[in-house]
Parts: structure tokens; sequence; C-alpha cells
């Protein structure tokens, strides 16, 4: 099968800085990415790029076998669940939970005048139970905690069965029991067979969720490390890309820890 996302020489210019620079990258169906680096490194841009919410300055992005800037971004973004705090912000605080997960189906945040069939409602239903939100079904979004919205969203970039699932630190302001509640559920999602590929960004390796499989380090916007995430998440390439010595551990059940040397 030909890869869900493909990255050739891509280049995202703002303000006259590279912000990605020469990026090539692919990521194939059954793959489980985690992308690291510093502040400023270009996670986030990366993520934008592969959600198809902007496009490059050069180079190409090639996304479930359609190429940027010659699709239609409307019909291939339903394709790509994509979950983020900035995507978060545009959720209507007064919107019942059930239908923010809904209006995925539309890539609208906000109902409005959308027409949605039972088997929306059903799948939304289905999607929150799995990720155990079937309690909040009614509430408003504004009135949940960090962690629920977090689930939310994630629930939500589910929903429309992706075949490429996007995420933007999602575990990032949660405390110590909802980090690990949602990273369980992660880690769960990422080894079922009927997964989508995912893509994560993450500052910290203990947010990596087991049952990832591959890693991207990021540094100035350029590829500092791509591979298998046991040959990539090391002290030594964490070190370097980071400009302190680190040490790496990981547990029995595939989780990492970092601290300074």
């Amino acid at each position: 099968m030909p890869p869900v996302l493909e990255l050739s020489d891509l280049t995202v210019v703002r303000g006259g800085n590279n912000i990605l620079d020469s990026v090539t990258w692919s990521v194939e169906p059954d793959e489980r990415w985690v992308v690291l680096g510093p502040n400023g490194a270009g996670k986030t841009t990366l993520l934008q790029i592969a959600s198809a919410t902007i496009h490059p300055s050069s180079g190409s992005a090639t996304i479930l076998g359609e190429k940027l800037g010659k699709v239609d971004v409307f019909d291939l973004r339903p394709r790509v669940g994509f979950a983020s705090t900035a995507l978060g912000r545009r959720i209507p605080a007064n919107e019942a939970v059930l239908d923010a997960v809904m209006t995925a189906a539309y890539s609208v945040t906000g109902r409005w005048n959308e027409q949605y069939d039972e088997v929306d409602q059903r799948r939304a239903q289905r999607v929150l139970r799995e990720w155990k939100l079937e309690h909040l079904e009614g509430r408003l979004f504004g009135t949940l905690s960090d962690g629920e919205q977090k689930r939310v969203q994630i629930a939500r970039a589910v929903m429309t069965d992706p075949e490429l699932l996007l995420l933007d630190e999602p575990a990032a302001s949660l405390d110590l029991g909802s980090r690990e509640e949602l990273l369980q559920l992660l880690g769960a999602y990422a080894t079922s067979s009927g997964s989508p590929a995912m893509v994560m960004v993450t500052h910290h390796v203990e947010e990596i969720p087991p049952g990832f499989t591959h890693a991207l380090l990021l540094a100035g916007g350029r590829v500092a490390a791509t591979g298998p995430i046991a040959e990539i998440i090391t002290g030594e390439r964490l070190s370097e890309v980071f400009g302190l010595e680190l040490l790496v551990s990981t547990s029995e059940n595939g989780r990492y820890s970092a601290r300074a040397a």
C-alpha cells in the first residue's frame, strides 16, 4: 500500500523564516509516529501540513494519495482526524459534547445548519463510549475539565473513521491521573488492528503511549533523525537535538522517561 503521508523536500516559509526546511518523510498505513523536538522546531507546522490546513511554500505534500494544491481540501480533511489545543479553542463553549463530536463529519467546529443522519449520531455515541465519555454526552464542552476536553477532541478526531490520525500534544496541561488515563486509551487504540496510521506531537518522552512504532526528531525545522522508535528515542540522539546531556530509560511496558545526566 502507498504511504498515507509523503513529504518531499518540503519547506514552509513564514516572515522570511524557514519554519520547515527541506523535510522529506513518509508514514505507512501501519505505522504510529511520535514527533519530538525543541520549541520552534516546526512540529505543529508539520501537523498543519499533514492535516491539509496549510500548504507548503515549496516541495510537495501527498496526503492519502492526494497532492496538496491539486485536491479540494474540503473533501480531503474529513479523511484525516486532527486534534489540537488550537482546534479545541474553536469548539463553542456552549456546544453539547455529542454535537461537538458529530460536527467532525463536516469538518466544522460548531453546529449550524448541517443535516445529520441517525447513523452519524449512533457513530458519535459509539466513539464516546470507546473513549469513556458517554456520561458526558449532554454536557456543554466549556464545562469540561482539561482532561475531558482532550478526550472529546480525540473522540471527535476519530468520529469519521479517519485514514490518518494527527494529535498535537494531546496530554499537554493534564494532571498525572488524567494523563495516564489518556495514555492508556491511546495505547490501546494504537495497538488495535483497525486503527489508522497515527502521528502524535509531544514535548515529553513520558507522554509516548505504548504501541507507537516510529519517531521523528525535528530541530530548526529540519529532520534530525527518523526511524524505528527504539533506535531514535535514545539519550544520545535526544541530547543532540535538545542541546543538553540526557539519560533515557525504558520500562518493561514500553514507556520512556528522560532526565538530565
